[in-house]
Formats: structure tokens, C-alpha cells, sequence
């Protein structure tokens, strides 16, 4: 049985987002309140005055990003991926659903990375969980100690900090190609995710199957108070065989992340070849 490997947060299905390899980024500031955008169909003056203006705010957003101190959500495609980045102490944590119950295959990991290791819990459901090669020696429900030189560029098990965004949104933003501010706080417009595999939020399978309505995908943005960025929803364009969703991406906690916590030496067993096996 061949599983589809994850991307950068580690998490996936049509649209595989999870694993998280990253763009540049850090997070820094404090408070964590969203804009409330203007209602739907009214534009509100830019407060920058002009489209050019509001991509740089929109750019701006992303710079407290990389003091690598937030948390984080991302989901779609029936997946979800949450957690927490902490430079300060070299740590982060990824929690990842990929699928449902009632899917033929659903995955939860949590990772943990504490430099220099790296830790993950797997489990797995649905009826097709007990035909992968070697599931009886994954270890499922035990924390795995990773092997770094094994998952060294690996978008869905190793983890940056020098490039400490799951999402990539700094290189998000640099793609766009229309914004506008719709309120307070709030833009749309329409990004160039061709020029963002980097990122990590979309698999680039599906920036391939996007095909030409990959430049000028729609997007929706909020910043809060302090100008950081705390939401952005892309609205995928149905493509090949996955149909349309939104891949939504928030953050909060700027600056009041907490650190990971290592697991108990009792819960933890070293990774078998055939845990790697199922994510090369």
C-alpha cells in the first residue's frame, strides 16, 4: 500500500499540507486580537491609500514571524495541523489530523523537536491502518526518538529553526499579485502560489494540477492591532481530482509561546526502519 507522503506541516490528503519545512520566519510582540473585515461586497478606504501599500502592510505582517516565538493552526483537505514554535529555546511542537473516523486511513502525529532531537507519536485508524508494510513494528501510541541524519530534509518529520514558519507566509505574501484592504485590519486579493512552493502550505502537486489558475489563486487576510498577521485563507480553485477548499492559517501568542516539553524517557522507543520507510 503506497502512502502519499506529507508536505512541509505534515499533513495532507488533496491537498497534503502538514510536515513542516518552512519559509524564513520568527514571531515576536505580544497581544493576539484578529481584525473584524468590513461586510462582504463594501470596500473600505485603504488606510495605505493605495494596492501597493496594502501588499507591503500585507508583507510587513509576516515580520514578527521570525523571532520564532507563536502558535499556529493550519487546515483543509481534511486535515489539520496546530502548535507552537519557541526559538528562544530551540523548541516546537506540531500536532497533525490527517483525514477522519470514517476515512479509509486517518493519521495523527505529534511532533516534538527539542534541538538537537526530534520526537513523534503516531497513530492510526480506519480499515486500510493494518495494511501498511510494518505497522506491527511502528510502535504506535510510543514517542520515537528520530535519527537527524534520517530526517534531515525531510518536509514532514524534520523542522527548521532558521526557517521557523510552517506556512511559509512571508513567501505567501511576496506572491501576491492584487490586494486590497476591505476594512480595518482586513484585505483580499489574489496570489501567485507558482511562486511559492517554498512555502510549504501546498503541496506542489497541487500547485502543478492548478495549472494556469495557480497565478491568481484568491485570497483573504486579517492583521491584528499590531500589524502582525494573524489570519490568511487561500481559496483553492478545484484541480485534477481534488476539489475546491480553503486552506485557512492563523497565528497567535506572538511573543507568549511557551516551550516544548520533552517526552517522559518511560514513552519513548528509538524509530524502526519501517517508521522512515513510511515517510521517504
Amino acid at each position: 500500500m503506497k502512502i502519499r507522503r506529507f508536505s512541509a506541516t505534515a499533513f495532507a490528503a488533496a491537498l497534503l499540507i502538514p510536515g513542516l519545512a518552512a519559509c524564513n520566519s520568527n514571531g515576536a510582540g505580544t497581544s493576539d486580537a484578529s481584525a473584524t473585515p468590513s461586510a462582504s461586497g463594501s470596500v473600505a478606504p485603504s488606510a495605505s491609500g493605495s494596492s501597493s501599500a496594502a501588499k507591503q502592510a500585507l508583507l510587513d505582517s509576516t515580520n514578527a514571524i521570525r523571532e520564532g516565538n507563536f502558535r499556529f493552526t493550519m487546515t483543509g483537505a481534511g486535515s489539520t495541523a496546530e502548535g507552537q514554535v519557541h526559538e528562544p529555546s530551540q523548541s516546537a511542537e506540531m500536532r497533525m489530523t490527517i483525514g477522519d473516523p470514517s476515512s479509509d486511513l486517518m493519521m495523527k502525529l505529534d511532533l516534538i523537536h527539542a534541538k538537537p532531537d526530534s520526537w513523534v507519536k503516531l497513530d492510526l485508524g480506519g480499515t486500510a491502518a493494518a495494511k501498511i508494510p510494518g505497522v506491527k513494528n511502528l510502535n504506535l501510541g510510543k514517542y520515537q526518538h528520530l535519527d537527524q541524519n534520517r530526517i534531515k530534509g525531510n518536509r514532514a518529520l524534520g523542522f527548521d529553526f532558521e526557517k521557523v514558519d510552517p506556512a511559509g507566509s512571508a513567501v505567501l505574501t511576496q506572491g501576491v499579485t492584487d490586494v486590497r484592504q476591505t476594512g480595518e485590519g482586513a484585505y483580499e486579493g489574489t496570489v501567485d502560489v507558482s511562486k511559492a512552493a517554498e512555502a510549504g502550505s501546498l503541496e506542489p502537486a497541487v500547485i502543478t494540477a492548478l495549472g494556469a489558475q495557480a497565478q491568481s489563486v484568491p485570497f483573504t487576510a486579517k492583521v491584528d492591532p499590531q500589524g502582525r498577521l494573524s489570519e490568511m485563507v487561500l481559496k483553492i480553485p478545484a484541480a485534477g481530482q481534488s476539489a475546491a477548499q480553503d486552506l485557512k492559517i492563523t497565528y497567535t501568542d506572538y511573543g507568549n509561546a511557551a516551550a516544548a516539553q520533552k517526552p517522559p524517557a518511560d514513552q519513548v522507543v528509538e524509530a524502526p526502519p519501517e517508521f522512515y520507510n513510511l515517510f521517504s
